[in-house]
């Protein structure tokens, strides 16, 4: 693999997994043998709800939420078609819920701990190259399934879970154009199948970007539409149990990327919900340090 390529590979590796409502998986693939290993950390805060029919002010018992991540991904080449990416998360979740509210709803203001394992396999069926780039079409698919211990079910208390405590099994169609010049373009669409009464969702991802030998930037803008079977906060139907609610959003945001030393390469990154449903209207940063080999 040339210089720009595997610069590439490793920049993308900590991009799907800082800010959570991006892609699993990138549209690039490593070639046998390689691989790259990204610690990641992402802090989002919201004080706006996304509710049915429309955004409130405030976070019900808990006023204002910040959630932070520290990730492990990785990703290896099994060969030039295959690789296989791994992804492991600890969440820390904190309220600002007043004193006295916690004493008389019995609640605390922080939960934490490992949340969902991920396991993803990816492999290019078709390349198709172009007068000034290639094509190359991507199959994946993959579980997400909880490692930790943390809890789902303790009504208005999980307005600052972790994670929904379900196993989803998600399957993805990609498409990744990339010119000789470096400007790329990836879209992706999928279906997520979820356990524990969580709607299952169709799932979509366009990213513009430019990744050349010295810097990597990209633009994106995520969706999430669950199925129907899901319930609002507060609306008919809904009886404490927030992984069942419906959540649907979009978000926009950015990545750069630049190499260090010797395979270490720094990351950072903005994303922010335009419009959602059943969550937070939360922005947040990112931050990743990558090794490949």
């Amino acid at each position: 693999m040339n210089l720009n390529l595997r610069l590439l590979a490793g920049a993308l590796l900590m991009l799907p997994v800082t800010m959570l409502a991006q892609s699993p998986v990138s549209g690039f693939m490593k070639a046998k043998g390689e691989g790259s290993i990204t610690a990641s950390f992402s802090s989002e805060k919201y004080d706006e709800v996304f509710l049915v029919p429309q955004k409130v002010d405030g976070v019900p018992v808990f006023n204002e939420v910040q959630t932070t991540s520290y990730s492990l991904y990785a990703e290896y080449g099994i060969s030039d078609n295959f690789n296989l990416v791994f992804n492991l998360p600890y969440i820390k979740s904190e309220g600002e819920a007043t004193p006295e509210t916690l004493d008389n709803l019995g609640y605390e203001n922080e939960r934490k701990g490992v949340q969902d394992v991920s396991l993803y396999a990816k492999y290019r069926f078709a390349s198709t190259a172009t007068p000034n780039g290639m094509i190359n079409f991507i199959a994946a698919a993959g579980i997400e399934t909880p490692l930790g211990d943390y809890r789902a079910d303790e009504g208005l208390q999980s307005i600052i879970a972790i994670g929904n405590r379900s196993t989803d099994i998600a399957g993805l169609a990609i498409a990744n154009y990339k010119h000789n010049n470096g400007i790329f373009a990836t879209g992706q669409i999928g279906y997520s199948l979820r356990s524990n009464s969580v709607p299952n969702a169709l799932l979509s991802e366009l990213k513009l970007g430019y990744a050349a030998s010295k810097f990597y930037l990209d633009a994106y803008i995520a969706n999430q539409l669950s199925d129907d079977s899901g319930v609002d906060i507060l609306g008919e139907g809904f009886n404490g149990f927030f992984p069942a609610t419906r959540v649907n959003y979009t978000r926009i945001g950015f990545n750069a990327y630049v190499p260090v030393y010797k395979g270490i390469g720094v990351s950072g990154g903005y994303a922010n919900y335009i419009e959602g449903r059943n969550l937070g209207d939360a922005d947040g940063f990112n931050w990743g340090v990558t090794y490949s080999f």
